[in-house]
């Protein structure tokens, strides 16, 4: 059988599997920033909570792409169903065997080894994510990949959606406990699901003379250098997310001060279409003769968004901005994920993507844990006093949460600054040649050997 034969049925399955891993994992995920919120009321908690999940995931992400260079993509999504499932089951136990007064408790051991074993479960399973990218080029046929990539990202929409929509309602009415339940539930569903899938591949081979070590940062970069411009990239892609650790630290405190648990997962899951619609805009447009430029361009509109938001504290305002928001971050995400496709080959894809995870979820929880202490000890304190007011009231208005919205609109302006100081880089315009000047670099369809690539084996 060669790699086309079956291949788009086989990789819908992979994508469904991975869309209720996905689901599963950031319902629980959301659902515990909630809780925690709701019954702490502490915006450093849940800074802390966001940061250390970017931090596991940059820290994950290179040993994630080696990972996947180096053995079957279905045996590792196994592996990643077998540890996340295994991880909740020990949460639920944590929350059985503790009071809630104890896994709330700040200062005590509990808290964080409740809210640590989530955080590992839920990071483990973003494993799935790079491998569900190199299943692109090993299944799908060449000139289907942007049907398929299209098919990535709006399941990803619809994950959004859902979990958005689900964690409210699960915390608001059914509570933490439940909530376990359910999580541990789908995640079993989706390994036994994995247990009777059979994905066509070999048994990947180092190349002659290459090592292998358990993190091939050396290889990693070294497939990153290959192709003039690529590590610049990943710079650009940072970009975006360093005002996307200050939106981890503090948008759902600022959802939460203006809208009921049940309310703001129901806003988070309306304005979740974005994601849809950004992606069908990129399926039908496409990206331009140069999507590093429309990713910079994008950028500095994510910049606005984020200044102009919250600059009332009105729900419609705040409700649009985040919808317009998450209509722009696929652009950005395809943007690279387009460059990377071109010019890596599929054999160190893995490593390629797991590097750029690493560099790019770096960012996050640097301004997460930077904001969170700083909005919650100086910034909100000083936007509820007199002085706060006279000096910016006449801007961010009045309201409960006017030091999260002075800390949203100091944050849009640093990315617009920087997105434009990128335009003017000589790694700018080498990328963009780099770019114009390759042909796409993807493996050619080979047979597969139906023994040799039998996982059982």
């Amino acid at each position: 059988m060669d790699v086309a034969t079956g291949g788009m049925r086989t990789f819908v399955q992979v994508l469904v599997n991975t869309a209720v891993a996905n689901i599963t994992t950031s319902f629980l995920w959301f659902a515990l920033t909630f809780w925690v919120y709701l019954e702490t009321r502490s915006v450093l908690a849940t800074g802390i909570i966001g940061g250390a999940y970017m931090l596991l995931i940059a820290f994950f992400a290179m040993l994630f792409g080696t990972l996947v260079d180096r053995h079957r993509k279905l045996r590792v999504m196994q592996f990643s169903s077998l540890v996340t499932l295994g991880s909740f089951i020990i949460a639920g136990a944590l929350y059985l065997l503790h009071p809630e007064s104890a896994l709330l408790d700040l200062g005590g051991p509990w808290f964080w080894a409740f809210t640590g074993i989530i955080l590992f479960g839920s990071v483990i399973e973003n494993l799935r994510n790079i491998a569900l990218s190199t299943t692109v080029t090993l299944l799908v046929p060449e000139e289907r990949h942007a049907n398929a990539n299209g098919l990535v990202g709006t399941v990803q929409g619809l994950a959004f959606i859902v979990t958005s929509v689900f964690s409210g309602l699960a915390i608001g009415l059914l509570g933490m406990g439940w909530t376990l339940v359910i999580a541990i539930a789908l995640t079993l569903v989706a390994l036994v699901h994995l247990l009777f899938l059979r994905i066509p591949e070999e048994r990947p081979e180092p190349a002659e003379g290459e090592k292998a070590p358990t993190i091939d940062f050396r290889g990693s970069f070294a497939a990153v250098r290959k192709a003039p411009g690529l590590f610049a990239l990943i710079l650009f892609s940072t970009l975006n997310n360093l005002i996307g650790g200050v939106y981890m630290a503090l948008m759902d405190p600022y959802g939460l001060t203006i809208f009921s648990v049940e309310a703001w997962g129901l806003v988070l899951g309306v304005t979740a279409t974005g994601f849809i619609i950004g992606g069908l805009v990129i399926a039908k447009f496409g990206l331009g003769k140069n999507p590093i430029r429309t990713m910079l361009l994008v950028v500095i509109g994510m910049g606005v968004l984020g200044s102009l938001f919250t600059i009332r504290e009105w729900w419609p305002l705040y409700a649009i901005g985040i919808w317009a928001y998450m209509c722009l971050i696929p652009v950005v995400e395809a943007s690279e994920q387009t460059v990377i496709q071109k010019v890596v080959p599929f054999r160190t894809q893995g490593r390629v993507f797991g590097f750029a995870a690493a560099v790019e979820s770096a960012a996050a929880p640097v301004t997460a844990f930077l904001i969170a202490p700083i909005a919650q000890f100086w910034l909100i304190p000083y936007m509820e006093s007199d002085a706060g007011q006279e000096v910016w009231g006449w801007l961010l208005g009045d309201g409960d949460a006017r030091g999260i919205a002075l800390v949203f609109l100091f944050s849009g302006l640093v990315m617009v600054v920087l997105a434009l100081v990128a335009f003017t880089t000589k790694s700018y315009r080498l990328l963009s040649a780099e770019y114009a000047g390759n042909e796409e670099s993807v493996p050619a369809d080979e047979p597969v050997d139906e023994a040799a690539a039998d996982p059982r084996r």
